[in-house]
Formats: structure tokens, C-alpha cells, sequence
């Protein structure tokens, strides 16, 4: 590449700096952008890059496959159900310990090394996330669901220059605490953080269409339409509906992206072609790229 096309790469930036600086992006990081050692590095600079750049970058991480083999490793089978993890009270202690204790400090780490000051979280911080057992279904034991976000210690951490990393763990009333899918928690702390962005790092490219082509761009009433059908399908579902909520309750746009790809985050929310789906509020329908959308 040569210095004049390096400068054109970083000026299609310029306008995407400007739209977004000062505003908050709740980034949910999982599935194999969490696995691979490149693909950790890479995203550790990118949440970097955005907060130098003047945007608040919240993250919250998942962790199902590291818990799967530390479950494992202490002799215990996993059990799903629906998709949802069974959790009875020693697969909590592992899930708290993987969550909060190592994944927590590799993201922080990774992101101090890269100039991004971060600082490790669980929901149960400052009551962060109050959550309360699952109702109805199957019991699932400690699998909790949200009742409350309390953003305060966000916004202490924000005023201070520092980036959250929040684990989907929370306490009820009583001090008991649960599991929660990280995607809900994103979703809900987006919600309460008014965000910009909820971004949600996947292992596919995006959602689809019916002819199994990528959908840039998806309003949330061709999305609804598009479950109704069965084009969008098994765990796209939750993510959908996750995005759908976060727009609802206040989120102006929302992404799946495809964090198989090194600097995924950059693409998406800093050039002109992205590298997942973006999906906006209500039925307007506009041109993919971002600013004739923002």
C-alpha cells in the first residue's frame, strides 16, 4: 500500500471519529475472537484505538468454552438446555471463577498492554446488574435473568478515563449469584448506558438472507419478518431479539460482526463497507454504509 492510499484509509476514518466520539459502545467479545491469540491481540487494539480516538468502549465477555473445560477438568458433565447452561451451585463457583477471575484479567491485561486502561467488573460490582432466578421453563438452577442496571460505577470509571470489562455474572436481593447470557447483559447495560452501539462479536459472518447472502442492513421490522418466515434461525434468534430489545429501550444502532475477522471491531464501526450486519430501529430502509444511517 502505498503513503497515499495509507492516508485515504485513515481520512474514510475521520468522519466515523467524528460521529462517534464522546458516545458509548457496549461491545459484547466472545466466541472465537476470545480463542485465538491473534484474534485477541487484535481486538485489544481496536478497543484501544476507539478510546484513544475519544469514544467510551464498554466490554462485556462471555467465556461458554473455557467454562466448559474447567466443568470438565472438575469432573462435572455440561448440561444445556435450550441452549442455557444448567447451573447448579458448584458449576456457579467454576463459571464466577473462569468469568471473573481469569478471562476478566486476560482482557484487562491485554487491553492495559495496549494503552486502553481497563479495570475488571462482574454484574455484582456497585450492584451493577440485580438480577433474579429464570422464571418459567425448565429450572436451570442459578441462570438468572435482569430485574435492574444500576450504570453509576460505569460512569465513575468513564469520568476517569477507564475502560469496563464486565463479566455476566449478578447477585439477587439476597446475595445468591447467577449466571446470566452475556448477550442480555450487554444488551441491558447498553440500554441503561443510552449507548450508541451495541455490538455483538459472533462466529458467523452476519445474519442472512433468504438466498444465504449477508444483510448489511436490517431494520427491525424485516428482522421480525425474517424470524417469522424461518430465515433467520436456531441461536441467531436470541441475538436478534437481543438487538431488537437494545433498540427498543433506547440503543440507536445495533451489530452482529464477524469476529473471526482480525480488527473486526475497526471495520465495522470505522470504514465505509463493515464486516457483519447492522441493525436499526423501525422499518426506514437506507443505504448501507453508517452515515446515511447515523
Amino acid at each position: 500500500m502505498t503513503p497515499a492510499e495509507q492516508a485515504t484509509v485513515l481520512i474514510e476514518a475521520l468522519p466515523y471519529i467524528r460521529r462517534f466520539a464522546g458516545k458509548v459502545l457496549v461491545i459484547k467479545y466472545g466466541g472465537h475472537a476470545m480463542e485465538a491469540d491473534e484474534l485477541r491481540d487484535a481486538f485489544a487494539q481496536d478497543v484501544a484505538l476507539l478510546k484513544y480516538v475519544g469514544m467510551n468502549p464498554v466490554v462485556v465477555h462471555g467465556g461458554g468454552p473455557q467454562i466448559d473445560a474447567a466443568v470438565k477438568q472438575a469432573g462435572i458433565t455440561p448440561r444445556f438446555v435450550r441452549g442455557m447452561r444448567v447451573t447448579d451451585a458448584a458449576t456457579m463457583d467454576i463459571v464466577e471463577q473462569v468469568l471473573a477471575g481469569k478471562i476478566s484479567g486476560e482482557i484487562v491485561a491485554a487491553l492495559n498492554r495496549h494503552g486502553a486502561r481497563a479495570v475488571g467488573l462482574s454484574g455484582k460490582d456497585g450492584e451493577l446488574v440485580v438480577a433474579r432466578k429464570r422464571s418459567g421453563g425448565e429450572d436451570l438452577g442459578l441462570v438468572g435473568e435482569i430485574v435492574g442496571v444500576n450504570p453509576e460505577v460505569l460512569d465513575a470509571l468513564d469520568s476517569r478515563g477507564f475502560v469496563p470489562v464486565i463479566a455476566p455474572t449478578a447477585a439477587d436481593a439476597h446475595g445468591t449469584t447467577y449466571n446470566i447470557n452475556a448477550d442480555v447483559v450487554a444488551g441491558k447495560i447498553a440500554e441503561a448506558l443510552r449507548a450508541e452501539k451495541l455490538v455483538l462479536l459472533t462466529d458467523t459472518e452476519g445474519v442472512k438472507g433468504r438466498q444465504g447472502e449477508l444483510i448489511p442492513t436490517l431494520t427491525a421490522e424485516d428482522a421480525t419478518a425474517l424470524i417469522a418466515d424461518g430465515t433467520i434461525s436456531g441461536g441467531m434468534i436470541p441475538k436478534i431479539e437481543c438487538c431488537l430489545e437494545a433498540l427498543r429501550g433506547g440503543v440507536r444502532q445495533a451489530h452482529i460482526i464477524d469476529g473471526r475477522v482480525r480488527h473486526a471491531l475497526l471495520l465495522e464501526i470505522l470504514t465505509n463497507q463493515g464486516v457483519g450486519t447492522e441493525v436499526l430501529p423501525g422499518s426506514r430502509r437506507s443505504p448501507r454504509r453508517r452515515l446515511a444511517r447515523a
